[in-house]
């Protein structure tokens, strides 16, 4: 399925989806049948629970295929196997395994972009029904616009995240005639405008949002209820403006946002923002959690990530409790581990999107790179010694400590998607380790095919 028929087709079925399940009690007008809203009755004067329907779908949308992405960079980026006994490609394909070049027409590269793009879809439908109503006051379109444009940014980054240099597109608003392939750097830069368009949106709102939020919650209690805090929200916007700076190299600016955000050298690593799942009727789990031991379907961490910390005589680091050790080992395709991924306990366990322990590690490559070196070192220690691990004693120079600040990055984020997408930034693919002759580490997704558009880099 290209683009413009996600774009058509695809938010209504999530819409509809969620309006069905998880707000059977919230009407829609006369006309629109509530099994199968038409856009039309949402682009054109709205009522709040119309538009708070959108902002629901949304969210469900964000954790709609999320395994498929998480399971892309996990893979490629060497955190971890996916062994499948129903799908090869898994190990073959994103391991590069003899040459086999990666698909731009299977699963793991189509499921994530249209998925993104249906989340893109949905803000431009909130975007746009906002302007067409008179139902929220101008402070509260305000909220819907912020909403909006923080979310299409965070979607863009992911796709970005998996294309990287292919590009992406930017311009989907109007259906019969979508914008072209970007490259990478004005793809970066339209999403920090988004951002940045997002945040001076939602600091004109005042305090409350008109819609309640899972990722409007306060940052120090990440699994509370959803949220109709706009400041918090703001925050978010701003730690993801920090993460968008840094993969621009633009480290005061992160600094900056830093500042903005939720960050909090001496708090809690986990407060932050999340996907949260449950068991309710209608509500999404968490499909990247498998049970410890499982067999045919399995997430083993790769073998590097405990190995790697017992060179270093690191074998104590309390972070590797994220790993746990099976009754016997499995193997897959010439391929054998003996640890499962534990970092989601349970089908219900959040997914972090941003937290705070990203942001002290961002505030930690932001001053490693402007030279401020016992600002990184402070903040550093401060990873190292919550894991059980004694302060860093390496070489105080810029290259060494952005060695340790990628391996701080490699434990405290495993499994978050940002291994693979750092070890590229800083050039360093090189390093992933290889277990089979002739396995590659790829640099890129291609762009689906249905796109037709040509994908260069691989």
């Amino acid at each position: 399925m290209n683009l413009y028929k996600i774009i058509k087709y695809g938010t209504l079925s999530i819409l509809a989806c969620f309006i069905m399940l998880s707000f059977k009690g919230c009407k829609l007008e006369s006309e629109i049948d509530p099994n199968n809203p038409s856009l039309e009755g949402v682009l054109q004067g709205a009522t709040i629970p119309e538009l708070n329907n959108i902002v629901i779908g949304t969210e469900a949308g964000m954790r709609d295929e999320l395994q498929y992405y998480l399971d892309d960079v996990g893979a490629v980026g060497r955190e971890m196997y996916r062994f499948s006994g129903s799908d090869p490609r898994y190990t073959a394909d994103l391991l590069g395994k003899g040459n086999t070049p990666l698909d731009n027409n299977a699963f793991y590269t189509t499921r994530p972009w249209n998925s993104f793009y249906r989340v893109v879809k949905n803000c431009n439908i909130l975007l746009q029904s906002v302007e067409n109503t008179g139902a929220p006051t101008d402070q509260q379109k305000q909220a819907y616009r912020g909403y909006a444009n923080t979310l299409k940014a965070y979607s863009l980054l992911l796709a970005l995240n998996l294309c990287n240099d292919n590009g992406i597109r930017i311009d989907v608003a109007d259906i019969e005639n979508l914008g072209p392939i970007v490259s990478k750097t004005d793809a970066l830069t339209a999403i920090a405008n988004l951002l940045n368009d997002g945040f001076t949106q939602m600091n004109a709102v005042g305090t409350t949002l008109p819609f309640s939020s899972t990722l409007a919650t306060n940052p120090q209690n990440p699994f509370a209820p959803p949220s109709t805090n706009a400041q918090n929200f703001a925050r978010f916007n701003r730690a993801l403006a920090a993460r968008v700076a840094v993969y621009r190299g633009l480290y005061t600016d992160a600094l900056n946002y830093l500042n903005q955000s939720f960050f909090n050298l001496n708090g809690d690593f986990l407060a932050g923002v999340y996907h949260v799942y449950s068991t309710a009727s209608g509500d999404l789990l968490n499909l990247f959690f498998t049970a410890p031991n499982s067999t045919g379907e399995v997430r083993p961490a790769h073998p590097s990530f405990l190995s790697d910390a017992q060179a270093a005589g690191e074998g104590n680091d309390g972070r590797l409790s994220k790993i746990l050790l099976r009754t016997s080992p499995v193997s897959s395709d010439g391929l054998t581990a003996t640890h499962d991924v534990a970092v989601y306990k349970n089908n219900t366990s959040p997914i972090p999107i941003i937290r705070n322990e990203e942001l002290i590690l961002i505030y930690i490559e932001a001053n490693i790179q402007t030279n401020a070196f016992p600002n990184a070192i402070l903040a550093l220690n401060r990873i190292r010694t919550s894991y059980n691990l004694l302060p860093y004693a390496g070489a105080v120079t810029q290259g060494a400590l952005l060695t340790e600040m990628l391996k701080q990055r490699r434990y405290s984020l495993f499994i978050e998607g940002h291994r693979w997408v750092d070890m590229r930034r800083y050039n360093r693919l090189g390093e992933l380790p290889l277990d089979r002759t002739g396995d590659n580490v790829w640099n890129c997704f291609p762009i689906p095919f249905p796109e037709n558009e040509p994908s260069p880099c691989q």
